[in-house]
């Protein structure tokens, strides 16, 4: 009995932790690391659609590979999982969010390593990205997003905007300014950031935000996306429109991208550097095309106007 448990615990273990062509074993091609900072659907998407994309490509030419995903759950400890990725020596490291790709930028000059889900490649390394670096960015027209809020509220050069996000993720610092600044050439001075270190801040936080705006913005930020919920209920109680980078269900409009999308691009840029037909200095980083989205019933619950287009 004792050895049957042992055998199915080993197959659990190697069917969470392993992806491959054909099946969970040594002998595949090549070997991948996931770093995902955080489980939330977007994140999840991305790492999904990543996923898909490198098995199809590489079955096509006929290899396989070894997915190990890991999810550290904490900043501080993506460091931990891509220098483990590193002893290991795998082909090639998935970095999904900004802290994954800092840490595995900084753990690997030599091991590719692409992004996903990260914002702004440039600003992440100061200009200078690693030549062992590239990958796919989530980042929409923040012009876009606010003229769309702008427009769809009815926002005047009185309004107060409220920006939730993270202080901890530098992502999202990139996201306030760009919106603001925006905001900014039509008048709409009074932006407000309303940061937060740690979830347990996050209610209070909110509340404030509720209270001293006349419509909330939320960047592609991934506490707040993980703990958006909170976010809804209060704003919600309050009648306060929140507007967010990313598809939510809080949200009354978005103008937002599909993850599942941006982790297959990736994906397909992982097959060709596995496969010696590209490195990372080879490739630039992707964008793709955001979509409109409406949330029609949290429209009406305010009073918002969809667009007929």
């Amino acid at each position: 009995m004792k050895k049957i448990i042992s055998l199915v615990l080993a197959l659990v273990m190697c069917l969470g932790t392993c992806v491959a062509v054909t099946s969970c074993s040594s002998d595949a091609d090549y070997t991948v690391g996931v770093c995902q900072l955080m489980a939330h659907e977007s994140l999840d998407q991305a790492t999904k659609g990543f996923k898909d994309a490198i098995v199809a490509e590489l079955e096509k030419a006929g290899k396989t590979v070894d997915i190990d995903v890991q999810i550290p759950a904490d900043m501080s400890l993506c460091s931990t999982v891509v220098d483990s990725f590193v002893s290991k020596d795998v082909d090639l490291i998935l970095a999904n969010a900004t802290p994954a790709l800092t840490a595995a930028a900084y753990a690997t000059t030599t091991i590719p390593v692409l992004g996903t889900s990260v914002t702004d490649y440039e600003s992440t390394f100061s200009g200078n990205v690693p030549a062992n670096v590239s990958g796919t960015s989530d980042a929409v027209p923040f012009d876009e997003q606010a003229q769309m809020m702008i427009d769809t509220l009815g926002l005047t050069t009185a309004s107060k905007v409220g920006v939730i996000y993270c202080a901890n993720e530098s992502n999202s610092l990139i996201q306030f300014n760009a919106v603001k600044d925006y905001f900014a050439t039509k008048g709409i001075t009074n932006v407000t950031a309303y940061t937060f270190s740690n979830t347990n801040e996050l209610q209070a936080v909110v509340t404030s935000a509720a209270a001293a705006s006349d419509a909330i913005y939320i960047p592609s930020d991934n506490t707040v996306a993980n703990n958006d919920t909170i976010v809804g209920t209060i704003c919600s109680e309050q009648n306060i429109p929140v507007y967010t980078s990313y598809a939510s269900a809080i949200c009354y409009a978005s103008l937002a991208i599909d993850y599942y999308q941006l982790g297959y691009e990736t994906g397909k840029m992982a097959a060709e550097i596995l496969l010696g037909n590209k490195t990372p200095a080879d490739i630039e980083v992707m964008t793709i095309t955001p979509t409109v989205v409406y949330n029609e019933e949290i429209c009406e619950s305010l009073g918002i106007t969809v667009p007929e287009n």
